[in-house]
């Protein structure tokens, strides 16, 4: 019979998102839509995996917060399943991180705000709890420090739009 996840506990969630909201406000500094990640490893309680967005940097469609997040934690876990992690971005993640995601095995996602235009995890479709795919996240917390999380993306598309950008 398989190992339960670790629990999850939401003290230690919102200290790991005040991690991912560093994270963010480092890819908004560098021009990047702020969003940050991170990866923690909740047996020993660290951060394995960090992550914010670079897909401008890196001319990347696919270099998202999560993903940047979810190899990185690969890599220094020396396994591609994440089964005693959680994720923690300060949005909800899209279709493609979803599925990353659902891959990685993830038992725990926690996120700071919803995404209306492609919110994957609950507010568009439920990409990690579908009871069709072979993996299923046990846990999903959502609106982790959302007002924080919000503001990071809201004042970097005022600036943008000040600025004559898209």
């Amino acid at each position: 019979m398989p190992v339960p996840p670790p629990e999850l506990d939401p003290t230690a969630a919102t200290g790991w998102m005040r991690e991912a909201l560093a994270e963010a406000a480092l890819a908004g500094d560098a021009g990047e839509v702020p969003i940050g990640c991170v990866v923690a490893h909740l047996p020993s309680g660290r951060v394995v995996g960090r992550g914010q967005n670079r897909r401008e940097r890196d001319a990347d469609p696919t270099a998202h917060a999560e993903v940047v997040a979810l190899r990185n934690a690969g890599a220094a876990l020396g396994q591609w399943r994440l089964t005693d992690c959680a994720l923690v971005v300060t949005l909800e993640p899209c279709p493609m991180c979803a599925g990353a995601i659902v891959n990685a095995r993830l038992p725990h996602v926690v996120y700071g705000c919803a995404d209306p235009k492609a919110g994957a995890v609950d507010t568009l479709m439920r990409l990690c709890s579908d009871p069709r795919l072979n993996h299923r996240a046990t846990t999903v917390l959502a609106g982790v420090l959302a007002e924080d999380c919000a503001a990071l993306l809201t004042r970097f598309f005022r600036r943008q739009r000040a600025a004559g950008k898209k």
